[in-house]
């Protein structure tokens, strides 16, 4: 059985869209499965000593623009850095992002989040209307009407909810995490590192050693 990484994400979070094609690829080239884990960062962040960015000090705010055009350069990937339909309410999103890893194969689902990032960071499109949600899954060949149900359904946000939870008991505070083995690996710029343990097949490393 391949190994998994537990990724953790948002479509609000820029992070998270500037490294998940690199993610896609070491998916590929270590042939390890991605379990694709929408999480609710508004109810994650208070919950694990975070602050939303309109709460963050000035210093914090400007320096996140500074770093976002960093990354933007040396992922070498487009990015708005204030897209005008951020923030949006992102329930519905991530619970269809949620839907089409359910409900798809992991590929066509890596495609499918690919482009509601870049709906989001690129094209700023609103993703909280479902008439653009819709568009993306016809796009993302998803039956759009049939994946928007399955979104909607008790169980899928039942599941959506359980992320949170899951990721509070795995010390997850944030977007994107990537889990390995139990392994924490907090932001797109620890990509590397995940790739490298997973290269090397070493124990993970806790806090407790």
């Amino acid at each position: 059985m391949p190994r998994a990484i537990q990724y953790y994400f948002s479509l609000m979070s820029p992070w998270a869209y500037l490294g998940h094609s690199q993610l896609g690829a070491i998916a590929g080239r270590r042939e390890v499965e991605i379990d694709y884990r929408p999480v609710n960062l508004m109810e994650l962040f208070p919950q694990t000593g975070g602050l939303p960015l309109g709460k963050r000090h000035a210093s914090r705010q400007r320096y996140r623009l500074v770093e976002m055009q960093r990354w933007r350069e040396a992922r070498d990937l487009p990015l708005v850095l204030k897209p005008k339909n951020w923030p949006f309410d992102f329930l519905l999103a991530d619970c269809v992002t949620l839907a089409a890893a359910m409900s798809g194969p992991q590929d066509q689902a890596h495609a499918f989040i690919a482009m509601a990032f870049r709906a989001v960071w690129v094209e700023e499109r609103n993703l909280a209307d479902p008439e653009t949600l819709s568009h993306l899954l016809s796009a993302g060949d998803y039956d759009p009407v049939a994946t928007l149900e399955l979104a909607r359904a008790p169980a899928t946000i039942g599941a959506y909810e359980g992320n949170r939870e899951s990721a509070m008991a795995q010390d997850v505070f944030g977007s994107p995490a990537y889990v390995l083995d139990g392994e924490v690996f907090w932001g797109q710029d620890r990509l590397e590192l995940l790739e490298n343990a997973l290269a090397s097949m070493r124990a993970p490393f806790t806090p407790e050693a």
